[in-house]
């Protein structure tokens, strides 16, 4: 094990959220990182000036009651002595329902968590009573094959039509365990949410659709390292490496 080194260098943070806690909201999560972090010792970084924070980003606030195996957050420390050593100190701080996956070191030209999601990935299961009977391969992959998929989403001031399909990375349907696999366009310019393009394979469909049946879980969040027109998604932990 290396020696702690004293310096300042950003951290790209995984970590899991499911259960109960499904159901706290993006500002209560981060207020409870804020306290497990003190509580563990971590010499994390602080802000200058009048009321100085924690230095930390999240990558791509989770709806309320939504699961996820692919939360990410960006904190600066002032010392570290290895990535293992930092996700035990904060897994024995954690709750049952969150879990650090990993902690890795980001170079220095490395953007921040949430100006580089691109995209997300998803798992989509059905409660039991809303098992969509209809539902299979290639009733997906007519749906997928459209020329347009046009929804209606609405914001806070009105409501907008648009074309979904250029921001549907993945869509398929897995016979086995009845699921629904998909990787959307998560970025801030449009981020799309699964149950909207869910409701729109149900309008395909012609099928009612109500939310409520839907159980979804965020598996991984992505950047994409190629340009806009020639996409190419990593995750945003592969940004990073380990330390010690």
């Amino acid at each position: 094990m290396p020696d702690a080194r004293r310096f300042f260098v950003k951290l790209r943070v995984k970590f899991s959220k499911h259960g109960v806690l499904r159901f706290i909201g993006h500002l209560d999560v981060m207020r409870y990182f804020q306290k497990a972090i003190r509580r563990a010792g971590i010499d994390i970084a602080y802000s200058a000036g009048f009321s100085p924070h924690q230095i930390m980003s999240f990558a791509a606030p989770l709806g309320v009651g939504l699961e996820s195996n692919g939360e990410y957050m960006d904190i600066e420390v002032h010392s570290l002595t290895s990535s293992k050593e930092f996700v035990d100190a904060l897994n024995a701080q954690m709750v049952e329902g969150i879990k650090v996956l990993e902690a890795r070191l980001l170079p220095d030209n490395a953007g921040n968590a949430m100006a580089s999601v691109a995209a997300a990935q998803y798992t989509i299961t059905f409660r039991e009573a809303y098992q969509p009977a209809f539902l299979t391969q290639s009733v997906m992959d007519g749906f997928i094959r459209q020329e347009t998929i046009m929804v209606t989403k609405k914001t806070k001031k009105s409501e907008i039509t648009f074309d979904i399909k250029p921001l549907i990375y993945e869509c398929r349907f897995q016979e086995e365990s009845r699921a629904v696999l998909l990787t959307v366009d998560a970025s801030s310019a449009n981020n799309i949410k699964p149950s909207l393009v869910i409701k729109a394979l149900y309008e395909f469909c012609q099928q009612s659709f109500d939310e409520f049946g839907l159980l979804i879980t965020r598996e991984e969040t992505y950047t994409n390292c190629g340009t806009p027109d020639a996409v190419s998604l990593i995750p945003l932990g592969a940004v990073g490496s380990e330390y010690g």
